[in-house]
């Protein structure tokens, strides 16, 4: 067997500097012209554009003003390299956009559309992820969503899941059923939607917090779940009203993120099935 010199083997490449690395997927886009088509056509759909920003030109400073304008997440990056199969057949240009499977309601609307139910004397429930990393946790908390009766989801723009790929193939199909809106500051959004008449319940697993089986969830609800490693950020949790905590048995203390929101919606649906019986 003819062995091979040290100095012939390949050796792996390795990143540049503070270079980007995304994997293709079915939610992305690359290239100026595809990137400028979808800000145009179907702006409610981009959900971020990452920009090399030593590239500069009129189709750059198009999609920036495109984008800007659609209220679109904007990353500049000092470099950009896609990753996975037929990544090296792709030309970005400098550019690559993130889209959702469905259109994007914007919050405002979402928050208008709340208060009208609350004052048709509905109780209307949303859920809130606070900076949900995972695709597939996030894609199964929108299937609940849908399948509990929420009315929507509210998501964060920065330090969240991609709303295409993953997260649309495991909400299998409920993404295009229900409203999803995503905010650049959750605690403002909070505050804004106690305006509109929702109380808000935050997941911990604390013992001091209120034992699911005993929270009244029959009214106006937004029912917020953290991260998957760190859970709800401290500026977020202070805009709770009411922090509840799933009762568990056994040495676990904790649930996955989708879980644990599914078994809260579920018991808010539980209990207003169950009022007047």
């Amino acid at each position: 067997m003819k062995k091979i010199k040290p100095e012939m083997r390949q050796k792996p490449e390795r990143p540049a500097a503070n270079e980007k690395r995304i994997r293709i997927s079915d939610d992305l886009l690359w290239g100026t012209h595809p990137v400028v088509e979808a800000l145009n056509q179907e702006p409610d759909r981009v959900t971020e554009v990452i920009l090399v920003k030593e590239r500069h030109g009129k189709k750059q400073e198009e999609i920036v003003e495109l984008a800007r304008k659609a209220g679109v997440k904007l990353t500049f990056v000092p470099a950009l390299r896609l990753t996975g199969e037929g990544a090296s057949q792709v030309r970005h240009q400098g550019v690559v956009a993130r889209t959702s499977a469905s259109a994007l309601m914007e919050f405002d609307q979402l928050v208008d559309k709340f208060a009208a139910q609350v004052a048709a004397g509905q109780r209307p429930r949303l859920i809130v992820c606070d900076s949900l990393q995972d695709p597939h946790n996030l894609g199964a908390i929108i299937r609940s969503a849908l399948a509990s009766g929420a009315s929507g989801v509210v998501l964060t723009r920065e330090r969240s899941a991609p709303l295409g790929g993953a997260a649309a193939k495991t909400s299998a199909g409920a993404m295009s059923h229900i409203d999803i809106s995503q905010v650049t500051n959750l605690a403002t959004a909070l505050q804004k939607l106690k305006k509109a008449g929702a109380w808000i319940f935050g997941a911990i697993k604390d013992e001091t917090a209120q034992s699911l089986y005993s929270t009244d969830l029959n009214v106006p609800a937004c029912i917020v779940v953290g991260s998957e490693g760190k859970g709800i950020r401290p500026l977020v949790r202070k805009e709770c009203d009411i922090l509840v905590s799933i009762p568990m048995v056994g040495t676990l203390d904790s649930l996955n993120s989708s879980v644990a929101a599914a078994v809260i919606l579920f018991e808010a649906l539980r209990q207003s099935l169950t009022v007047g019986e």
